[in-house]
């Protein structure tokens, strides 16, 4: 494709982007195709000539907008938000565009130092101290597992220049709570702990992790010879939105010499409201963070902001100096393949520069105000009407709730809450989430989607108590 060919098809994409975009309302929440349905589309082989002129709208259209399902929906309801604004998206095609790759400073100066300046503007506005660096990452599963391979360096002494953690006979062990994400678990096993070594700590009556649980853990693991390595707290769990006691936790972790990871991925958005930071009260206790920029904040996937304490440790557990990349600037500067399991890295920065750039800090927090209102009246209508529970504290934008019709048995309430729930997904109206509860089934409300408005939860809510009564009668 030449540089003229891309302008014409490129100035195509971004209207059809545009179109998207601004026709959401109307469509589907849910993708409604079957397994198999979208391979069936695609040629069988790779074609062995090109088109000077392919359609490629139209194999948008034809081919991948069936099988999409909606997260930018203003009634997307489901898992988390994904908020890809369109400033932000322009930062990504950018980035694609220039192609260049973060394997140094000297590959890369401005990648590296607007990615640096973005840590620190984003530092300030979640009201952090300056005593946190950071770098971006893909996700928060990749900066959970970067903290728990810190953590195992922290406390094995740098085995992995030597023997590993097959040099010593001594266990260590991590601690999370019951509801922790399931990238905990996952960066625990890949950190080479092991599953026999994890401990999932009780929470308490909110479902957050309860301290004196994990007091309790951590002397008996010392009673059996084992060593409490680390424990990973979270602000904002993905089941209800709960936030661990973090000052509490810090004061178990500092006692022990635990490595203190707080995964804020979801609910660290809502730090850059002063009114919602005493959710992370404790925090600047910690010695790595991560808060994906990617979700609530508004910035396209993939960003993950991770902050740690103590740059110097990261660098010597990620750091890789083959010559070829040595320059005689890298004693000015810092090598971000330093902070990463990547060698090389892309210009995530662009995305979360021109999106701030563009929007502005206040519109972000007034957004997310709006959504944290929307999801207090949302939930102030439910607890109204007879037979529906708001079954958790709405800490910010999540809303846990459940249909209880009288005389139905706990089993029968758990097997009519996820048929209502999947009739009103496949419905296409609205896309709701199904999760466990104290293993009791219930449906999350998620919202924080870019267009979401009052408007949006009054007909969702209209709908699921329509799918909900029908389903009984």
């Amino acid at each position: 494709m030449t540089p003229e060919q891309f302008r014409s098809q490129g100035h195509a994409l971004i209207d059809w982007i545009a179109d998207y975009r601004s026709g959401l309302d109307s469509e589907s929440v849910m993708s409604t195709v079957q397994p198999g349905d979208i391979a069936a589309m695609l040629s069988k082989h790779a074609p062995e000539n090109g088109s000077s002129a392919p359609n490629l709208i139209g194999k948008l259209n034809e081919i991948v907008l069936p099988g999409i399902t909606h997260w930018q929906h203003p009634r997307f309801f489901n898992f988390f938000p994904s908020n890809g604004e369109l400033s932000s998206v322009l930062g990504d095609i950018a980035s694609t565009g220039l192609g260049v790759i973060g394997l140094s400073w000297e590959s890369s100066p401005a990648l590296t130092e607007i990615e640096q300046q973005m840590m620190i503007w984003m530092r300030e506005l979640f009201g952090l101290s300056n005593s946190w660096h950071g770098a971006i990452q893909d996700t928060a599963s990749t900066s959970t597992f970067l903290a728990l391979l810190e953590a195992r360096e922290a406390a094995s002494n740098f085995s992995m220049a030597a023997g590993g953690l097959n040099q010593s006979e001594t266990p260590l062990v991590v601690y999370a709570s019951e509801y922790a994400h399931s990238s905990v678990p996952k960066a625990i096993m890949l950190a080479g702990f092991g599953a026999d070594n994890i401990r999932w700590v009780d929470s308490d009556n909110d479902f957050s992790m309860k301290p004196c649980a994990l007091l309790r853990a951590v002397q008996q693991d010392k009673a059996a010879g084992k060593i409490p390595a680390a424990v990973v707290a979270t602000c904002g769990t993905t089941t209800t939105t709960a936030v661990d006691p973090l000052n509490e936790i810090a004061n178990i972790a500092e006692s022990e010499n635990m490595w203190f990871h707080v995964d804020a991925a979801m609910a660290g958005s809502a730090m850059v409201l002063p009114e919602c930071r005493w959710m992370w009260e404790g925090v600047e206790r910690a010695d790595s963070l991560v808060v994906n920029a990617h979700k609530w904040l508004g910035v396209s996937f993939d960003c993950s902001l991770y902050f740690v304490k103590d740059p110097q440790h990261l660098e010597r557990v990620m750091s890789t100096d083959p010559s070829y990349l040595q320059s005689v600037r890298d004693n000015e500067v810092t090598n971000l393949r330093d902070w990463g399991i990547p060698l090389g890295r892309r210009f995530r920065a662009l995305k979360l520069w021109f999106m701030l750039e563009t929007e502005g800090a206040d519109s972000v927090r007034q957004r997310i105000r709006r959504d944290i209102d929307n999801a207090q009246w949302l939930a102030a209508q439910i607890e109204e009407i007879r037979d529906w529970r708001v079954v958790a504290p709405v800490n910010l934008q999540t809303v846990c709730i459940r249909h209880e019709p009288e005389g139905m048995t706990p089993d029968e309430i758990d097997a009519h809450t996820q048929k209502w729930a999947r009739r009103l997904n496949e419905s296409g109206i609205a896309y709701v989430s199904l999760s466990t509860l104290n293993q009791r089934w219930m449906v999350r409300i998620s919202i924080g989607a870019l267009g979401t408005e009052r408007v949006h939860l009054q007909q969702a809510w209209e709908k699921m108590q329509e799918f909900a009564d029908h389903q009984i009668k």
